[in-house]
């Protein structure tokens, strides 16, 4: 069973007035919408409804508001100034994406110093009704507005399990937002389900924190990784170079791997600024025992100049871009 975050239900909104005007309107704005035979809650000058609701409220009121002084909000998320309803409305195409799953996963090689396929970086790839591409740029700010980030997160995870199950014996790197999960033993159960379920071993999943700069809950994101670690799984931290980079926060997370983000990798062999980055971050990485991943290779230079530097593992379009299969062969080169 899903909880509500991680299934895609009608949208509750609650609208909140400030102002003698905008109050004297709450009565007027309820008796025209229980016209209309919606279902309309009244508390603390907070009117709640259903998204159809909310569209009816809007276009009635909108001209009578004053409206910096209207909020509104979803699912019990943060408030924000009523104007944004419009865009919330706008991206209901989303819901549709997730619902129905509209989602493939592409496979990137990651390769060692061998230039063999240690792993693939299971990348999600979206499409709309008519098989047109919806680009990442747009789904994930969509999902956002919308409160559909928890089933977004969760429908590409279980996507790329799936995919997942399509390898022989590589790692597979898989995404996943941590703000995104409540309480990781009942948000990543199915998860976990669906990897016994589909033959995928443990130890051949990496569940790969992404924004992990923006995680403000240190021990929260402790919980989640150790409870994969507790399952066999294991896990890595991207973007580093940008997120939790002091020594005392990565001793505590302990990521089996650590990526470094590619604006510090492109061009690295003649950048001495970034090589500054990457030898700082190789240093932190070995000090935890975290196996050092180089992301965004696209040339011969940059390669070599990590490898030499002692760097383990490498991704890039320089050993193969996202495709809808993983490479046929054990060796990107």
């Amino acid at each position: 069973m899903n909880c509500n975050n991680c299934s895609v239900q009608t949208l509750t909104f609650d609208i909140r007035l400030s102002g003698e005007l905008n109050q004297s309107i709450i009565p007027i704005a309820i008796d025209h919408l229980e016209r209309q035979g919606l279902e309309v809650t009244l508390k603390d000058s907070r009117i709640r409804m259903c998204e159809f609701g909310a569209r009816e409220f809007l276009s009635f009121c909108e001209d009578l508001l004053e409206m910096e002084a209207a909020e509104f909000r979803i699912n019990q998320e943060r408030y924000q100034p009523i104007a944004g309803m419009r865009h919330v409305f706008d991206m209901e195409w989303i819901d549709e994406v997730i619902q129905n799953e509209r989602i493939v996963s592409h496979f990137q090689p990651i390769v060692d110093q061998d230039r063999n396929i240690f792993a693939y970086e299971m990348l999600a790839r979206f499409h709309d009704a008519d098989g047109q591409v919806i680009y990442p740029n747009a789904i994930f700010p969509a999902a956002k507005s919308r409160g559909r980030l928890y089933a977004l997160d969760r429908v590409c995870r279980m996507t790329a399990v799936r995919a997942a199950s399509r390898l022989s014996g590589e790692k597979a790197f898989i995404n996943f937002i941590p703000t995104s999960i409540y309480s990781p033993e009942f948000c990543l159960r199915s998860t976990i389900d669906l990897a016994h379920q589909t033959g995928v071993d443990p130890n051949q999943l990496v569940f790969e924190v992404v924004e992990s700069e923006k995680v403000d809950d240190l021990e929260h994101l402790k919980h989640i990784l150790g409870y994969y670690k507790s399952r066999g799984f294991q896990y890595a931290l991207d973007d580093v170079g940008e997120g939790y980079s002091t020594a005392e926060v990565l001793g505590e997370l302990k990521p089996h791997f650590m990526k470094l983000d590619m604006k510090y990798v492109d061009g690295v062999a003649g950048d001495t600024a970034k090589q500054a980055v990457a030898t700082s971050f190789l240093e932190k990485a070995q000090a935890v025992g975290s196996t050092p991943l180089a992301e965004g290779i696209e040339s011969e230079e940059d390669f070599l100049w990590l490898k030499a530097q002692g760097y383990e593992l490498f991704q890039g379009y320089y050993f193969g871009k996202p495709a809808a299969a993983p490479l046929a062969t054990k060796t990107a080169s």
